[in-house]
């Protein structure tokens, strides 16, 4: 593994300019796989897309893993895609006849330290230079035109009668290399891996491949899982759905108790249906993607922001509504006296998320405002979602509660004259 510590963002190209460059210089390297990775910011770790490939028979996995590959080399928009599928090796088993063993004299720790000197070498001590920060193994092994499998079998081991051929009680057994195996619930599973080409969304393409492998005829004994990713924003949009449920309730509870209306209280609470529109036309503007969790988190946050739009101007309308003469001359009132602190509420709020909407990063000290900044980019799309949906839920409250206030009214006189 290489990691490589850029230089400051302001003097350099972008990481997404960058990394592409790096791909393509190290694609040429021969016989070896090469991955590049960008820094992971947040709990999620690993890459974007993790498939999960599990069946009682184990023998089915592996041409499962392989059909679904050529499908994705089929879509594209995937790229250093790996999977743990064992690589095709030879494994070299020493069999150790202990009876013969015995009959030499052959001590068999002794026996495995000589084959350590043939391959990894046996660790004396360690050693710290001046100029390392880590510590530097001294190990003692043969040269290395001596360490191969010949020179294996050619072995002569040290005994009390003298030195005896290793192959006069070692069986030299080859076989294919297993590698790690890995099980969830009882069943083997083997994983395949891949991250996204740059502009491309995560949940797109799984719900593409999703439905090209519904119509391959994979064996039946295939499972396949969904994890990365889309498994993270799966359990993420569960919680935020019971989260905001759970503040709906809340809200809903105490405006009931509160103006003793279900009618106010809906139309307060309407604001939020508002917002969410808000949202998505101010994540259009920006170019920005809804993600569950910080568009989530910006839908749920923004809640408890517009209804108080609403609040001020039903609250003022009760109180006028007292000392008027008509319905629609409190209405027109509390529209005129309530306009502006509405205003300048949402508009200050407004303003206040403008530095994170644009990604500005100010430092009043140095006197320096920097655009784009890697730590503000994480805030954008969050401050995107709450600056769209004031801005659109205040507009729409200013014209639409008055309105709904006065077809109240009428409703209410209506039924006044039926009865």
């Amino acid at each position: 593994m290489i990691q490589l510590e850029l230089i400051d963002w302001e003097a350099r190209r972008k990481a997404s300019e960058i990394i592409p460059e790096i791909r393509d210089q190290v694609a040429s390297i021969p016989g070896i796989p090469i991955q590049v990775r960008a820094q992971e910011n947040g709990p999620t770790q690993g890459k974007p897309i993790e498939i999960e490939v599990s069946s009682r028979q184990p023998q089915m996995i592996a041409p499962a893993i392989e059909q679904i590959r050529r499908l994705m080399d089929q879509m594209g928009g995937f790229e250093d895609t790996e999977d743990t599928r064992p690589l095709p090796s030879i494994e070299w088993q020493l069999k150790i006849d202990r009876h013969k063993a015995a009959q030499y004299g052959v001590d068999v720790s002794l026996l495995g330290s000589m084959v350590t000197m043939i391959t990894n070498g046996v660790r004396l001590t360690e050693y710290r230079p001046d100029d390392a920060e880590e510590e530097v193994e001294i190990r003692l092994r043969f040269p290395k035109k001596y360490r191969t499998i010949e020179q294996l079998r050619t072995l002569n081991v040290p005994t009390p009668h003298g030195a005896v051929p290793i192959t006069n009680f070692v069986t030299f057994i080859n076989d294919h290399k297993t590698g790690r195996i890995k099980r969830t619930d009882g069943k083997r599973v083997m994983m395949i891996k891949t991250d996204l080409e740059e502009g491309l969304l995560a949940d797109d393409l799984v719900q593409q491949l999703k439905a090209m492998i519904a119509d391959t005829d994979l064996e039946k004994t295939v499972t396949i899982n969904f994890k990365g990713q889309d498994a993270d924003q799966k359990e993420a949009g569960n919680f935020l759905a019971n989260a905001f449920m759970l503040a709906l309730f809340t809200m809903t509870v105490i405006l009931v108790t509160q103006f003793n209306s279900f009618y106010q209280s809906i139309m307060i609470l309407s604001a939020i249906v508002f917002s969410t529109a808000g949202i998505l036309l101010g994540l259009l503007i920006t170019g920005q993607p809804f993600g569950i969790v910080m568009g989530g988190i910006g839908v749920i946050a923004l809640a408890g922001i517009v209804v108080n739009n609403n609040i001020v101007l039903i609250d003022t309308y009760n109180d006028l509504k007292k000392h008027t003469e008509s319905h629609k001359e409190a209405i027109m009132r509390t529209a005129a006296q309530r306009m502006r602190p509405v205003l300048l509420t949402s508009v200050t709020t407004v303003l206040g998320l403008l530095p994170m909407v644009f990604a500005l990063t100010i430092d009043f000290v140095n006197q320096h405002i920097a655009v784009g900044a890697p730590s503000s980019q994480w805030w954008t799309q969050l401050s995107s979602a709450i600056a769209g949906g004031l801005t659109f839920a205040t507009i729409l409250t200013l014209f639409i509660t008055p309105s709904l206030l006065m077809m109240g009214a009428n409703f209410n006189a209506w039924r006044a004259r039926k009865t």
